[in-house]
């Protein structure tokens, strides 16, 4: 099995290119104003967007936005796939693919192993893609905290999906070992500090994927 992998949270040229050049299927952008890698400018979101080559998927992180926010980052040119990271409930995931024509993925926080349960059954209906990361948390992701692995081992996803939470180079291997998660997703394990990205920790990273 090959395993694909997001590097989220990125905002500079220098990253995202690092992250490009090392193998990266997905990149995220945050568009959440209390998260330290938000991009607060749409002129710099599209000239981070027109970086990427076709074929890499970029992703939008989104925390319950309005119709507003979702037109305004969308016109930019510069998101292939919105990620759902707040409290939306299916009716306004159905209403955000619907009115942007865009694939959606939504973060089901996992707190215990029933979460998982609850979250497949609300939004595999809906949703393009799922993931899966820890709840809990000063933000809504992006923590450098892990939930049970376990809580995945042998289940069956109905839809593609990713799993976040925690990861870096250390131990990304025994987290899909364990999880079988077919996509990872990092944004604190390839950080210098608090919402600064390492050119070296994302190389580190997608080697380290691209080995198992």
């Amino acid at each position: 099995m090959t395993v694909e992998a997001k590097i989220c949270g990125l905002s500079t040229a220098e990253t995202l290119d690092a992250a490009i050049a090392a193998g990266a299927r997905f990149v995220g952008f945050v568009t959440y104003p209390r998260s330290p890698r938000h991009v607060a400018s749409n002129d710099v979101l599209k000239a981070l967007g027109a970086r990427v080559p076709k074929g890499v998927i970029r992703t939008g992180l989104f925390v319950d936005p309005d119709d507003a926010l979702l037109d305004e980052r969308l016109a930019t040119g510069a998101i292939d796939l919105l990620q759902l990271h707040g409290a939306e409930p299916p009716e306004r995931v159905a209403a955000i693919k619907a009115r942007t024509g865009k694939a959606v993925m939504k973060v089901i926080k996992v707190g215990e192993a029933s979460d998982i349960e609850r979250g497949i059954a609300a939004y595999a209906g809906v949703a393009d893609r799922l993931m899966f990361d820890v709840a809990g948390g000063t933000l809504p992701g992006g923590n450098a905290t892990a939930f049970d692995w376990t809580f995945l081992s042998g289940r069956t996803v109905p839809l593609p999906w990713l799993l976040a939470g925690g990861l870096t180079s250390d131990n990304v291997a025994e987290a899909v070992r364990v999880t079988g998660a077919p996509t990872v997703d990092v944004s604190s394990g390839v950080e210098s500090s608090r919402g600064v990205k390492s050119v070296e920790l994302i190389r580190a990273f997608l080697d380290r994927v691209k080995a198992l």
